[in-house]
């Protein structure tokens, strides 16, 4: 049962980092996904209709701002940092479930805290639906190992 636990958290714990690891070099890996959907011009963010015309709409919007202002990328190097203290967190459950069984509780709030987040900042900064319901799943995602853990530390 410790096996388990410690499994299922770990893959929670990686995914924090691998999320913290894809903010540092976001204008090559926007730069790689134009290439793959294909190079469509960038549209007027009202007419975006598929998924190659909001991923030009962003690459766009990326390369703009760090020509103009690469200091807006501290911004995202931040985030990532974010991730990375928050997975840490993380080790005194995984180390300790039964002792620590609260910061579980209090991730399985944040990842609530996501779809939140997810749907009321994308709708008011204009971010399709389906970008929003992506960014959701990562909350869905982030509880359902969380709550295992839980429910397994009732047994421990």
């Amino acid at each position: 049962m410790l096996l388990c636990y410690r499994l299922s958290l770990g893959f929670f714990i990686f995914g924090l980092i691998a999320s913290g690891l894809t903010t540092f070099p976001l204008r090559w890996e926007l730069a790689i996904l134009h290439q793959l959907f294909g190079k469509s011009a960038p549209v007027d963010p009202q007419h975006l209709t598929d998924l190659s015309q909001w991923i030009a709409f962003v690459d766009t919007g990326i390369d703009d701002i760090h020509a103009r202002f690469p200091f807006f990328f501290y911004a995202t190097d931040w985030l990532g940092f974010g991730h990375f203290v928050i997975a840490a967190f993380f080790i005194l459950p995984f180390a300790n479930p039964v002792k620590y069984r609260a910061i579980l509780q209090v991730g399985v709030i944040a990842c609530a805290g996501v779809i939140v987040v997810a749907l009321g900042g994308g709708t008011i900064r204009g971010i399709p639906l389906g970008w929003q319901l992506i960014d959701c799943s990562f909350g869905v995602i982030g509880a359902v190992p969380l709550l295992y853990c839980l429910r397994l530390t009732k047994n421990l």
